[in-house]
């Protein structure tokens, strides 16, 4: 995938660094949303869906970099690289621990973060979380991922946040079965959680997905190992009427 086919999320609450950082990777043929809070940013989620990677500054004035991260990963697992003026160590080790992919302190080597925005886009081994906002699986069912919710037999259902993160796993593998150690370590990666845990919140996502759950033809399981995402889904718009909770 080339540069002009990816886009970018640059958060940054100074106007001069972010109007900097926009040319920078507009002039490297990359497609560029720019915002100076959190609430932007999930804004333009919402209404665009998923970057294929994220810049996020760590003070921003209405949510700090780690929440609004943990609020993208929530959605999806997008790579993240903070870029920012806190060097403690402390930070810096939280930050890539719990948190991004990458993490640079200002005033950053122009080069230098443009060839780490390569390298973890390089890693990247698929980019199906930077779908469209709502995606059409059947006519049963839609994801809209930007608003935490399915819209199942022309009704919307509220995912919470485990349940987002949970079926966006599933959908980015699917076809395949994701191993439910590996869930676990996406889903929660700061919390040691057991396979019943998973079972639980699994069985809850069944529930506002599936016709019958005793027949089910989306999540499927695989004893002893994992859950795959039985269906190939398409990208679509909200559906008419179906714009607002």
């Amino acid at each position: 995938m080339a540069s002009g086919d990816k886009r970018l999320l640059i958060v940054d609450d100074d106007e001069k660094t972010l109007f900097y950082l926009k040319e920078v990777f507009e002039g490297e043929c990359y497609r560029v949303a720019a915002c100076r809070t959190a609430s932007e940013a999930l804004t333009d989620i919402q209404i665009n869906g998923l970057p294929h990677l994220a810049l996020i500054d760590l003070d921003l004035p209405d949510l700090k970099g780690f929440d609004l991260s943990a609020k993208i990963k929530a959605i999806g697992d997008v790579p993240i690289i903070f870029v920012t003026g806190k060097d403690d160590e402390r930070t810096v080790v939280d930050g890539l621990r719990h948190y991004a992919d990458d993490y640079m302190v200002k005033p950053v080597r122009t080069a230098e973060l443009i060839a780490r925005v390569r390298r973890v886009l390089s890693r990247m081994s698929n980019f199906d979380y930077a779908q469209p906002p709502v995606m059409k699986v059947d006519e049963w069912l839609s994801i809209d991922f930007g608003r935490n919710r399915v819209i199942v037999g022309g009704r919307i259902e509220t995912l919470t946040r485990i349940e987002s993160a949970l079926l966006h796993n599933l959908i980015r593998s699917a076809g395949n079965v994701v191993r439910s150690d590996v869930l676990i370590a996406r889903v929660w990666p700061a919390g040691e959680v057991y396979e019943d845990t998973l079972r639980v919140h699994m069985h809850r996502l069944r529930r506002k997905l599936e016709k019958e759950t005793g027949d089910p033809q989306y999540i499927q399981t695989e004893r002893g190992v994992g859950y795959s995402f039985r269906s190939v889904y398409v990208a679509q718009d909200v559906p008419d009427g179906q714009s607002e909770p």
